[in-house]
């Protein structure tokens, strides 16, 4: 039985991101003023992994916690992770081969491993495939579990065995499970813990936009990542986005699932914008360490001010996604809203690629970026006004 002591300075100390006037940097005039940030947990870095999901779901989760009056809970991520490649698994052999497997996933699958599996503490469970640099890299394991899975199939005979040797595979990368662990003097299991957070499925609802689905029903967001076949509300943009403002101020986040391959979106800055004219920026380099060259060297006077913006129409979000210019890129968490010196709304996100860029791992985005490239998001349905839920037939 492995059992973990943790620091309660670690699991209960309040934290909040400074609430200070920040500005980007000695040549910007970028200056920002916050309207209303949220509470939430130190950033984490993911690495050279395709796990951003399960690091934005927990941050959001976290300070889902945090709200409740439980104070900072860091939870590991490395553990939804590890059991989701097990889930994925069995519905892989299931359906043959032709389901997703990898390391993707989407916020809905979070709570559910939860729910099923329990959850611990970050300090209990942090072992992960190393790779190159020192950081998360979870290609080799990636690799293996396919190969075996794939083998699998092939034989078309499967023992009684095959499941524990998956769950083998995934002990030699991730480690051993702790069966107990303690907080704050107090010893919990996994599944003790998970009930003492009081996180549950039913409590969130996923949101999402698109006309090629009736508006206020639900349907399965057509996207390799949601390998579960998770269903999302369908709701005009407009009505998303006074949810998601209406939320940000009344204390809550949003897990935001979003496109970062766009042009206007600069990590380095801490920006992600929809320039009127996005021929004018130019890349410079390649960050693939990060996904889609997002942290790429972006050259362009609207990183230096802020410019005019595309106005964003639901028709204009349908073509892009039909077209594969938006794509399911990455999951991230948003905690506030802020405005430039201009008066332009933007909003906070916390991100999970370390803390190397000019806001500490935080950047932000435009309304306009916002509007047009949001994929989907997830919030707590405590969240949303009853005239709202009245609306969404909640």
């Amino acid at each position: 039985m492995k059992k973990i002591l943790l620091s309660a300075l670690l699991l209960s100390t309040s934290w909040a991101w400074s609430q200070e006037k920040l500005e980007l940097k000695d040549d910007s005039k970028y200056q920002f003023t916050e309207i209303v940030n949220n509470e939430a947990t130190p950033v984490q870095n993911q690495g050279r992994t395709g796990t951003c999901w399960s690091f934005s779901a927990l941050s959001f989760f976290e300070s889902e916690i945090i709200k409740k009056g439980k104070g900072q809970h860091v939870l590991s991520e490395m553990w939804i992770v590890r059991h989701t490649y097990f889930e994925k698994a069995i519905q892989y052999v299931r359906m043959h081969g032709k389901s997703n497997f990898g390391e993707g996933g989407a916020f809905h699958d979070v709570a559910p491993i939860i729910e099923k599996y329990g959850i611990v503490p970050e300090v209990a469970y942090h072992d992960m495939p190393i790779g190159e640099g020192g950081k998360r890299n979870h290609s080799e394991l990636s690799n293996i579990l396919q190969s075996t899975l794939d083998g699998l199939i092939k034989s078309k005979k499967l023992s009684q065995n095959w499941k524990v040797a998956v769950n083998g595979i995934l002990d030699a990368y991730f480690g051993t499970r702790p069966e107990e662990f303690v907080v704050n003097g107090k010893t919990y299991t996994p599944h003790s813990y998970a009930q003492y957070l009081g996180i549950q499925e039913n409590q969130f609802i996923g949101l999402t936009s698109y006309t090629h689905h009736p508006f206020y029903e639900p349907f399965v967001l057509e996207v390799p990542d949601n390998w579960s076949g998770g269903l999302y509300l369908n709701i005009p943009i407009e009505d998303m986005m006074e949810i998601l403002d209406e939320a940000l101020k009344n204390g809550y986040t949003v897990a935001w699932a979003s496109d970062v391959s766009e042009k206007g979106f600069s990590y380095r800055h801490g920006l992600a914008l929809m320039p009127e004219d996005g021929v004018t920026i130019k890349k410079k380099g390649k960050d693939n360490k990060n996904f889609s060259d997002a942290g790429s060297s972006k050259i362009s006077t609207i990183f230096d001010q802020p410019s005019p913006e595309k106005t964003i129409t639901q028709e204009m979000r349908q073509k892009a996604f039909d077209n594969y210019e938006t794509t399911d890129d990455h999951g991230m968490h948003i905690t506030g809203i802020a405005k430039d010196q201009k008066g332009n709304k933007y909003y906070i996100v916390k991100n999970s690629w370390g803390t190397n860029n000019p806001y500490k791992g935080y950047f932000y985005a435009s309304e306009a970026f916002v509007k047009y490239k949001t994929m989907d998001i997830l919030i707590s349905k405590e969240a949303i006004n009853k005239k709202m839920k009245k609306k969404l037939k909640i």
